[in-house]
Parts: structure tokens; sequence; C-alpha cells
């Protein structure tokens, strides 16, 4: 049977952006990933990271899950992390975009007379990291992958946390220094639950969005390693692994 691969971030740059490889019928994930480390496509190889999650048809898989002719596998190292592709279901509002995201338009409308509190989450370009000054940023994702689980992420955040509105944006591309690369806006009738809902998601969203930052530095530039997948959907065991040579 034959399985696309595409890979994603650090990934991307060890085994090309896309390939397809054949396996036998039944095939898990666990299989693919061992014939990737014993052959890579077009010479590459599979880097160890610190963990690696993987999407079967926009959707996280476990290892023991079979795999079917035509599946496309996306492999996803940690995440850090065309037109904008939206969705505004009341009480959500989500989407990914690559023009710079409308911060006080955004918090504006996602006030209502009900509400006691809006809190909002703006990350933001900053001009250094780990001691080295930054030019700028690129931020790539899987953008069907990323928006489904940026929907599912709101949605929980409503059954969690008893908030009325959740705005979740993610910029994807060139970013400058200062610029906004994601915003959440949460608003409620207490602020207590605001301020916890947008931890949680800005939280969450880190560890399981599958948005990637390139770091360009004015020496060199690297992935941003990102933080470890949730033990419910890393593939591979945590291992501590040196940062990416440039």
């Amino acid at each position: 049977m034959q399985i696309r691969i595409l890979a994603f971030g650090i990934l991307k740059e060890s085994l090309g952006s896309t390939a397809s490889i054949e396996l036998p019928e039944g095939s898990t994930v666990a299989a693919l990933l061992d014939r990737l480390r014993a052959h890579p496509p077009a010479g590459g190889h599979l880097p160890e990271l610190r963990s690696i999650a993987v999407g079967v048809n926009a959707e996280y898989a476990t290892a023991a899950q079979v795999l079917h002719n035509g599946d496309e596998v996306a492999l996803l190292p940690p995440v850090s992390g065309g037109a904008p592709q939206e969705t505004t279901i009341e009480p959500i509002t989500v989407y990914l975009t690559r023009d710079a995201i409308a911060s006080d338009a955004l918090i504006a409308a996602a006030k209502a007379p009900e509400d006691g509190a809006v809190t909002v989450f703006d990350g933001i370009v900053r001009n250094h990291s780990r001691g080295r000054q930054t030019l700028y940023l690129e931020y790539e994702g899987y953008e069907e992958m990323a928006l489904k689980q940026m929907r599912e992420l709101a949605m929980q955040s409503l059954e969690k946390f008893p908030v009325r509105h959740v705005t979740l944006v993610h910029r994807l591309g060139h970013m400058e220094i200062g610029e906004s690369s994601v915003l959440i806006v949460v608003a409620s009738a207490h602020r207590g639950a605001a301020f916890d809902a947008c931890r949680w998601i800005i939280d969450t969203l880190k560890q399981t969005v599958p948005i990637w930052k390139k770091e360009i530095f004015v020496d060199g530039a690297v992935w941003a390693p990102g933080e470890p997948f949730p033990a419910e959907i890393a593939i591979a065991p945590a291992v501590d692994s040196p940062e990416p040579k440039q």
C-alpha cells in the first residue's frame, strides 16, 4: 500500500517536506517510523527528538494505529510553536492568517454587555532568544490539522471554564520584531475564569497545535525546540537532544 508522508519543522529539513513510501498491508504507525529510521527517503534521516507525534489524515494517532492505502501521515516535531482560513462559530472565533493580526478589532468584537472581564494574551516577536539577537521569525503549520486542533481547544475551554467567548488566532509565515504571532481573547462574567481559561489555552496550544517556529538570528537560524508532546499523543519517549546545528 502507498502512504504519503508529510514532514514539518526540523523533520522537513531532515526528510524533505513530502514523500511517498510503500508498506505491507496492515502496517502500523510504529512500523512506518521503524521503516523511516532504517530507510529514510531521499538519503535523509529521522533525527532523535525529545518527542514526536504523528497525525494520520489530520488526526493525532498512536503507535499502534493501523494504516491504510492512501493515508496521509504527518510527522510532527514538538510544536512552538494564502488567504486566512477562519471559523466563526458563536461562541468561538478561530483562524490562521499570514496577515497582521487585527488585535484591537478582535478584542472589541469579543465583548458583550453580559461580560465583566476580557482577558487577552498577545504573543509578540521579541528581539532575542537564548542570548542571541533575533532578526525575524518564520512560522509554519500543518494548516488543516492546526485549525482542527485550535477549534477543539477553544471549544474545550468553554467546557472546562465558565467563560462565554474565546477568540484564537495564530499567524503563519514571516514575522518582524514586535509583531503579534498569536492572540487569545477570553470573555466571561468574572475575571478569574477568564484568566484561567486564557492561561490554559496558550499552555495547551504550545504543546498540541502543529505550528512550528524558526528563529533567524544574526549568526544563523534554528527551529525552536518546542515542548514535549503530552504523553497521550507522544510516539517516541522523551530523550535529551542537543540544539540543532546551524
